[in-house]
Protein backbone atom coordinates (compact mmCIF):
# COMPACT_ATOMS: atom_id res chain seq x y z
CA UNK A 1 0.00 0.00 0.00
CA UNK A 2 1.56 3.36 -0.93
CA UNK A 3 2.34 5.57 1.64
CA UNK A 4 -0.07 8.73 2.10
CA UNK A 5 0.11 12.18 3.85
CA UNK A 6 -1.08 12.37 7.27
CA UNK A 7 -4.48 14.30 8.05
CA UNK A 8 -4.62 14.79 11.03
CA UNK A 9 -6.48 18.42 12.00
CA UNK A 10 -3.95 20.56 10.79
CA UNK A 11 -4.40 23.98 10.66
CA UNK A 12 -1.15 25.16 8.68
CA UNK A 13 -0.57 24.33 5.27
CA UNK A 14 2.21 22.35 3.38
CA UNK A 15 5.46 24.58 2.16
CA UNK A 16 7.65 22.94 0.23
CA UNK A 17 10.52 24.69 1.91
CA UNK A 18 13.00 21.91 3.72
CA UNK A 19 11.09 18.96 2.14
CA UNK A 20 12.66 16.50 3.97
CA UNK A 21 10.79 17.17 7.22
CA UNK A 22 7.81 16.23 5.19
CA UNK A 23 8.80 12.69 5.85
CA UNK A 24 7.85 12.96 9.73
CA UNK A 25 4.22 13.69 8.29
CA UNK A 26 3.87 10.44 6.30
CA UNK A 27 2.12 7.29 7.61
CA UNK A 28 2.93 4.06 6.48
CA UNK A 29 0.04 1.75 7.35
CA UNK A 30 1.25 -0.85 9.37
CA UNK A 31 0.66 -4.44 8.29
CA UNK A 32 -1.20 -5.53 11.54
CA UNK A 33 -4.18 -3.26 10.67
CA UNK A 34 -3.39 -0.15 13.87
CA UNK A 35 -5.10 2.50 13.40
CA UNK A 36 -3.59 5.41 11.98
CA UNK A 37 -5.07 7.58 15.12
CA UNK A 38 -3.28 5.49 17.39
CA UNK A 39 0.19 5.57 15.97
CA UNK A 40 2.89 6.59 18.31
CA UNK A 41 3.09 10.61 18.23
CA UNK A 42 6.82 10.55 18.99
CA UNK A 43 7.29 8.56 15.28
CA UNK A 44 4.71 10.32 13.39
CA UNK A 45 3.42 14.24 12.85
CA UNK A 46 0.24 16.20 11.80
CA UNK A 47 1.33 18.42 9.12
CA UNK A 48 0.91 22.04 11.33
CA UNK A 49 3.54 20.18 13.94
CA UNK A 50 5.78 19.44 10.62
CA UNK A 51 5.40 23.22 9.10
CA UNK A 52 6.10 24.89 12.70
CA UNK A 53 9.30 23.31 12.70
CA UNK A 54 9.78 24.78 9.86
CA UNK A 55 9.08 28.41 10.78
CA UNK A 56 11.68 27.90 13.64
CA UNK A 57 14.36 26.76 10.88
CA UNK A 58 13.54 29.56 8.46
CA UNK A 59 14.42 32.31 11.49
CA UNK A 60 17.69 30.47 12.69
CA UNK A 61 19.76 32.43 9.78
CA UNK A 62 18.29 35.74 11.06
CA UNK A 63 19.11 34.87 14.54
CA UNK A 64 22.95 33.68 13.85
CA UNK A 65 23.25 37.23 11.81
CA UNK A 66 22.06 39.02 15.45
CA UNK A 67 24.80 37.26 17.45
CA UNK A 68 27.13 39.65 16.56
CA UNK A 69 25.52 42.98 17.47
CA UNK A 70 25.08 41.86 20.86
CA UNK A 71 28.74 41.19 20.61
CA UNK A 72 29.20 44.57 19.72
CA UNK A 73 26.85 46.21 22.13
CA UNK A 74 29.32 44.21 24.76
CA UNK A 75 31.78 46.94 24.17
CA UNK A 76 30.30 49.04 26.49
CA UNK A 77 30.85 46.55 29.51
CA UNK A 78 34.60 45.63 28.05
CA UNK A 79 36.56 47.24 26.04
CA UNK A 80 34.82 51.28 26.06
CA UNK A 81 35.23 51.11 29.74
CA UNK A 82 39.14 49.86 29.47
CA UNK A 83 39.83 52.64 27.04
CA UNK A 84 37.63 55.37 29.70
CA UNK A 85 39.95 54.25 31.88
CA UNK A 86 43.28 55.52 29.78
CA UNK A 87 41.46 58.67 29.23
CA UNK A 88 41.37 62.20 31.26
CA UNK A 89 38.14 61.64 33.16
CA UNK A 90 37.71 64.80 35.14
CA UNK A 91 34.85 67.21 33.49
CA UNK A 92 35.10 70.47 35.26
CA UNK A 93 35.13 69.50 39.11
CA UNK A 94 33.68 65.92 38.59
CA UNK A 95 35.57 62.63 38.21
CA UNK A 96 33.66 60.27 36.04
CA UNK A 97 33.81 56.97 36.62
CA UNK A 98 34.26 54.96 32.70
CA UNK A 99 31.74 52.75 33.64
CA UNK A 100 29.31 55.35 34.51
CA UNK A 101 29.26 55.98 30.92
CA UNK A 102 26.29 53.49 30.24
CA UNK A 103 24.13 56.16 31.45
CA UNK A 104 23.95 58.18 27.75
CA UNK A 105 22.79 54.49 26.15
CA UNK A 106 20.31 54.30 28.87
CA UNK A 107 19.60 58.27 28.25
CA UNK A 108 19.48 57.58 24.31
CA UNK A 109 16.96 54.35 24.28
CA UNK A 110 14.89 56.58 26.48
CA UNK A 111 14.92 59.46 24.30
CA UNK A 112 14.56 57.68 20.73
CA UNK A 113 11.98 55.51 21.60
CA UNK A 114 9.19 58.12 21.91
CA UNK A 115 11.15 59.73 18.63
CA UNK A 116 11.11 56.63 16.81
CA UNK A 117 7.07 56.13 17.38
CA UNK A 118 5.98 59.87 17.16
CA UNK A 119 8.54 61.60 14.13
CA UNK A 120 9.88 58.74 12.46
CA UNK A 121 7.19 56.03 11.79
CA UNK A 122 4.65 58.52 10.73
CA UNK A 123 7.60 59.61 8.06
CA UNK A 124 8.32 56.36 6.92
CA UNK A 125 4.65 55.45 6.75
CA UNK A 126 4.11 57.80 4.39
CA UNK A 127 6.55 56.25 2.49
CA UNK A 128 6.43 52.61 2.42
CA UNK A 129 2.50 52.40 3.26
CA UNK A 130 3.31 50.03 6.34
CA UNK A 131 1.70 50.45 9.54
CA UNK A 132 4.80 49.85 11.40
CA UNK A 133 6.76 52.00 9.03
CA UNK A 134 9.50 49.68 8.53
CA UNK A 135 9.28 46.18 8.50
CA UNK A 136 10.47 44.45 10.91
CA UNK A 137 13.79 42.95 9.15
CA UNK A 138 14.33 46.27 8.31
CA UNK A 139 14.20 47.66 11.27
CA UNK A 140 16.65 45.37 12.59
CA UNK A 141 19.12 46.29 9.58
CA UNK A 142 19.10 49.53 10.31
CA UNK A 143 20.07 48.80 14.16
CA UNK A 144 23.25 46.53 13.01
CA UNK A 145 24.06 49.26 10.28
CA UNK A 146 24.46 51.69 13.54
CA UNK A 147 26.60 49.18 15.01
CA UNK A 148 29.11 49.71 12.33
CA UNK A 149 29.09 53.07 12.88
CA UNK A 150 29.65 53.10 16.93
CA UNK A 151 32.58 50.76 16.16
CA UNK A 152 34.26 53.07 13.78
CA UNK A 153 33.83 56.05 15.87
CA UNK A 154 35.42 54.17 18.64
CA UNK A 155 38.13 53.34 16.20
CA UNK A 156 39.06 56.73 15.97
CA UNK A 157 38.41 57.80 19.43
CA UNK A 158 41.53 55.16 20.17
CA UNK A 159 43.93 56.78 17.28
CA UNK A 160 43.11 60.25 18.61
CA UNK A 161 44.02 58.79 22.08
CA UNK A 162 46.87 57.35 21.33
CA UNK A 163 48.40 59.92 19.14
CA UNK A 164 47.52 62.47 21.98
CA UNK A 165 49.25 60.02 24.86
CA UNK A 166 52.91 59.74 22.68
CA UNK A 167 52.36 63.59 22.85
CA UNK A 168 51.92 63.26 26.34
CA UNK A 169 48.53 64.45 26.74
CA UNK A 170 45.95 63.05 27.45
CA UNK A 171 41.78 63.30 25.61
CA UNK A 172 38.85 63.54 27.91
CA UNK A 173 36.63 60.91 28.18
CA UNK A 174 33.49 62.86 26.91
CA UNK A 175 34.91 62.20 23.41
CA UNK A 176 33.24 58.24 24.17
CA UNK A 177 29.82 59.73 24.34
CA UNK A 178 29.10 59.40 20.84
CA UNK A 179 29.71 55.77 21.26
CA UNK A 180 27.23 54.83 23.56
CA UNK A 181 24.89 57.25 22.28
CA UNK A 182 24.81 55.33 18.71
CA UNK A 183 24.90 52.11 20.38
CA UNK A 184 21.80 53.27 22.14
CA UNK A 185 19.95 54.23 19.35
CA UNK A 186 20.94 50.73 17.54
CA UNK A 187 19.25 49.11 20.44
CA UNK A 188 16.04 50.74 20.27
CA UNK A 189 16.07 49.50 16.56
CA UNK A 190 17.45 46.00 17.35
CA UNK A 191 16.74 44.52 20.56
CA UNK A 192 13.00 45.68 20.43
CA UNK A 193 12.83 44.73 16.81
CA UNK A 194 14.08 41.19 17.60
CA UNK A 195 11.90 40.84 20.38
CA UNK A 196 8.86 41.59 18.20
CA UNK A 197 10.35 39.72 14.94
CA UNK A 198 10.62 36.08 17.19
CA UNK A 199 7.28 37.02 18.47
CA UNK A 200 5.23 37.43 15.62
CA UNK A 201 6.76 34.82 13.31
CA UNK A 202 7.00 31.90 15.97
CA UNK A 203 4.07 29.69 15.45
CA UNK A 204 1.29 29.94 17.36
CA UNK A 205 1.98 27.10 19.66
CA UNK A 206 5.68 28.60 20.09
CA UNK A 207 5.16 32.12 21.22
CA UNK A 208 6.91 32.05 24.48
CA UNK A 209 9.72 29.94 22.59
CA UNK A 210 10.43 32.77 19.76
CA UNK A 211 10.46 35.35 22.93
CA UNK A 212 13.07 33.06 24.66
CA UNK A 213 15.17 33.02 20.95
CA UNK A 214 15.63 36.50 21.51
CA UNK A 215 16.83 36.47 25.09
CA UNK A 216 18.78 34.10 23.97
CA UNK A 217 20.62 35.79 20.89
CA UNK A 218 21.75 38.33 23.92
CA UNK A 219 23.14 36.20 25.75
CA UNK A 220 24.97 34.47 23.34
CA UNK A 221 26.53 37.65 21.78
CA UNK A 222 28.21 38.58 25.12
CA UNK A 223 29.56 34.89 25.37
CA UNK A 224 30.75 35.53 21.74
CA UNK A 225 32.26 39.08 22.78
CA UNK A 226 34.34 36.99 25.49
CA UNK A 227 35.63 34.08 22.57
CA UNK A 228 36.64 37.35 20.28
CA UNK A 229 38.54 38.98 23.15
CA UNK A 230 40.13 35.78 23.77
CA UNK A 231 41.18 35.33 20.57
CA UNK A 232 42.14 39.00 19.87
CA UNK A 233 44.21 38.59 23.16
CA UNK A 234 46.12 35.05 22.30
CA UNK A 235 46.63 35.85 18.66
CA UNK A 236 48.21 39.36 18.78
CA UNK A 237 50.06 38.95 22.40
CA UNK A 238 52.47 35.81 21.73
CA UNK A 239 55.80 35.91 21.90
CA UNK A 240 56.24 38.68 24.44
CA UNK A 241 54.30 41.41 22.20
CA UNK A 242 51.93 43.19 24.10
CA UNK A 243 48.88 42.47 21.74
CA UNK A 244 46.15 44.73 20.93
CA UNK A 245 44.47 45.04 24.40
CA UNK A 246 47.51 44.93 26.73
CA UNK A 247 47.35 46.04 30.58
CA UNK A 248 48.74 49.46 29.64
CA UNK A 249 46.32 50.61 26.65
CA UNK A 250 49.31 52.79 25.09
CA UNK A 251 51.46 50.34 24.20
CA UNK A 252 48.78 48.17 22.49
CA UNK A 253 46.55 48.96 19.61
CA UNK A 254 42.47 48.96 20.96
CA UNK A 255 41.80 50.77 17.42
CA UNK A 256 42.65 48.06 15.83
CA UNK A 257 40.38 45.18 17.80
CA UNK A 258 37.59 48.40 17.14
CA UNK A 259 38.05 48.55 13.27
CA UNK A 260 38.13 44.69 12.99
CA UNK A 261 34.49 44.69 15.18
CA UNK A 262 33.65 47.82 12.62
CA UNK A 263 34.56 45.59 9.48
CA UNK A 264 33.40 42.00 10.64
CA UNK A 265 29.65 43.81 11.85
CA UNK A 266 30.25 44.83 7.87
CA UNK A 267 30.19 41.32 6.72
CA UNK A 268 27.84 40.11 8.96
CA UNK A 269 25.27 43.15 7.73
CA UNK A 270 25.11 41.76 4.37
CA UNK A 271 25.24 38.46 5.24
CA UNK A 272 21.72 39.31 7.26
CA UNK A 273 20.67 41.35 4.40
CA UNK A 274 21.06 38.47 2.32
CA UNK A 275 19.56 35.73 4.30
CA UNK A 276 16.45 38.83 5.12
CA UNK A 277 15.87 38.83 1.22
CA UNK A 278 15.56 34.91 1.13
CA UNK A 279 13.20 34.80 4.17
CA UNK A 280 9.71 33.49 3.60
CA UNK A 281 7.81 34.28 6.76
Amino acid sequence: MMAQPRCMRSSTERTSQFRFLDRAAIVVPPSSGKAVETMDPWRTCTVSQVEELKMLLRMCPVWASLLFFFAVTAQMSSTLIEQGMAMDNRVSRFTVPPASLSTFDILAVAAFIPIYDLVLVPLVRRATGRDRGLSQLQRLSVGLALSVLAMAYSASVEMRRLKAARAGRSVNIMWQTPSYVVLGVAEVFTSVGIMEFFYDESPETMKSMGAALAQLAISAGNYLNSAVLGVVASATGHGGAPGWIPDDLNEGHLDYFFWMMAGLSVLNLLMFIYFSLRYKG
